[in-house]
This record gives C-alpha cells, sequence and structure tokens, in this order.
C-alpha cells in the first residue's frame, strides 16, 4: 500500500490529472472532432504516463533539494523510500510508453510534441531554477503544451492538422501560468530561497516588483480570453481554426473576462497588502481559474 502511495507521489498525480484534464478538453474543442470515450481514455492514460515520468525525472534530479523543503522532503525519493535508479526506470518506461500511445492512437506530431515537452521540462526546466528565474518563461512551454498537443491529437494521421485553435487555447494556459507560478514562489520563498531556487521576477524576493508582473500578465489574460470569441478566420480551403463561427458565445465570453477580471483584482490585493495571505488568494484562485475557462469553452461546443 505505501509503494501505491509512493508512486502516486513520485507522479504528483493531482497536478498530472490536472494538466491532463486540460488536453482532453482541449482534444474535444477540435470544431470535427466528436466525443467517444474511448479515444478521451488512451489521451488521458498516455498524458498520465507522460507527466508522471517527467514528475519522476524531477524528483530524482532534485532529491538533495527536496530533502530541505518542508513541502518535499516526503517525497518518496527525497525520503529515502525510493531509490533514484528506481524512479528513472519509472519515468523511462512511463514516457517511451506514453509517447507511443500517443503515436500509434493519435498522430505523429502528438507524440513529438509530447516528448519535446517531457524533455524541456526534466533537463531544461528543472536545473534552469537554481540559475535564473528565466526558468519560469522556460517552464510555461512545457505547462502549456498539453492544451496544443489535445489540439493536434485530434486530427487523423492523413488530415491536415490546423494550428490557430491550439494556438488559441495553448496561449490561454502559457499567460496564466505567470500568475499562478509566482503566487506558489512567493509562497514558498523561504523554502526555495534555501535551496537556492530563482523562480521570483525580483532578486530580491517578494516585491512590489513581482508584485506588478502578477498584474500584468493578469492583466494580459483578458485580451487573451477573447480570442475564443473572434469570427472564425478561413485558412486551408474549408477549415476553420476556431469552432463553428468562435470558440465561444457571448455568454462564455463574458465568463471568461469575469474569470480573468477576478484574476486581476486577486493580484491587485497582492500589490497592496504584500503579505502571504494575499499571495495566497492568488495561488489558490488560479487553480479556480483553469477549470472554470476550459469547461467554460467545452460546455459552449456542447451546446
Amino acid at each position: 500500500m505505501q509503494k501505491i502511495k509512493d508512486y502516486k507521489e513520485l507522479t504528483k498525480f493531482t497536478l498530472s490529472f490536472t494538466v491532463v484534464f486540460t488536453c482532453v478538453i482541449c482534444f474535444l474543442l477540435v470544431p470535427h472532432n466528436e466525443y467517444n470515450f474511448k479515444m478521451m481514455m488512451l489521451l488521458f492514460v498516455a498524458g498520465m504516463l507522460i507527466c508522471g515520468s517527467a514528475n519522476a525525472i524531477n524528483q530524482a534530479v532534485e532529491k538533495d533539494t527536496d530533502a530541505q523543503m518542508k513541502r518535499t522532503l516526503n517525497r518518496p525519493v527525497a525520503a529515502g523510500r525510493m531509490s533514484v535508479d528506481e524512479a528513472m526506470i519509472f519515468a523511462l518506461i512511463s514516457g517511451i510508453l506514453g509517447c507511443a500511445m500517443m503515436w500509434y492512437f493519435f498522430n505523429i506530431t502528438s507524440a513529438l510534441l509530447s516528448a519535446f515537452s517531457l524533455f524541456l521540462y526534466s533537463y531544461i526546466y528543472t536545473p534552469l531554477k537554481k540559475i535564473n528565474s528565466i526558468a519560469v518563461l522556460v517552464g510555461a512551454f512545457p505547462g502549456a503544451f498539453p492544451c496544443l498537443i489535445g489540439w493536434v491529437a485530434a486530427f487523423k494521421p492523413e488530415e491536415e492538422i490546423i494550428w490557430t485553435g491550439g494556438w488559441v487555447v495553448f496561449a490561454i494556459q502559457f499567460i496564466w501560468q505567470f500568475p499562478h507560478f509566482w503566487a506558489i514562489a512567493w509562497v514558498a520563498h523561504q523554502d526555495y530561497t534555501k535551496v537556492g531556487f530563482k523562480l521570483l521576477p525580483s532578486k530580491e524576493g517578494p516585491t512590489k516588483f513581482t508584485a506588478i508582473q502578477a498584474i500584468m500578465y493578469s492583466v494580459l489574460m483578458i485580451p487573451i480570453g477573447i480570442l475564443p470569441f473572434l469570427d472564425t478566420i478561413k485558412i486551408a480551403g474549408q477549415h476553420n481554426f476556431l469552432i463553428n463561427n468562435n470558440i465561444i458565445g457571448s455568454t462564455g465570453l463574458w465568463i471568461l473576462i469575469a474569470s480573468n477580471i477576478f484574476m486581476v483584482v486577486q493580484c491587485v490585493r497582492l500589490y497592496k497588502t504584500m503579505d502571504v495571505k494575499a499571495a495566497r488568494r492568488v495561488m489558490f484562485s488560479s487553480y479556480i481559474y483553469l477549470p472554470i475557462v476550459y469547461l467554460t469553452l467545452l460546455w459552449d461546443k456542447i451546446i
């Protein structure tokens, strides 16, 4: 039983589930793609394997770092309940299997994007966290790739991939990550500083500059959130890059705008109070934001 719990912790199951959730939603958003439970489950399993692989590599590489931080010291590799070799073997098998599933059941483009995302997260973003705060920018790419991967996976191998809609959903999740990551880094600043992580935009740590950056990116989320409402742009013959005339209707648009304004308000509160409590509000607001936005997109397609 403990071993099962350790593997669940190794894969960061809850985080992986959230990531794969957005991937499956974006898969369903593609115009010609119909609800298919079997394909959804195959995408979910492949996504969990790939995310689990990335998280296992992360914990194997950061074993000593995790052991020094309160929030991570009980992770299986850091706590010594699992060896680095065991974690890496699991990561290798699950990563290869997940990418192979993407190739076999979906298309080679989604498989290559998955492999690139796995590499970028595990071997570029992870070591970069101790070098420069640009790690947040680098990490935002593999963090948002699942949206693009889900979109691309909906196209059969013989079909031409229409990318624009995929880049729209990618942009939503890409920009969302900045206030989200900075809020986490603010809350965990003492732990992060102790191990040398540089994840806040200011070298001085949680400062007004950091809060302003969070506000700027949350404000940028407003026009990004309007993109799904734009009229259809015709490209590649008869293909549309958005759903019907747009991804969302007017009701969905107002829900997205309200969600984005809510994020801005939380970041402004952080600027005013400059405390951990406000940073925690931003963090939890960002967790709520993502499912609201993607379920709104899906709801507007379904109805």
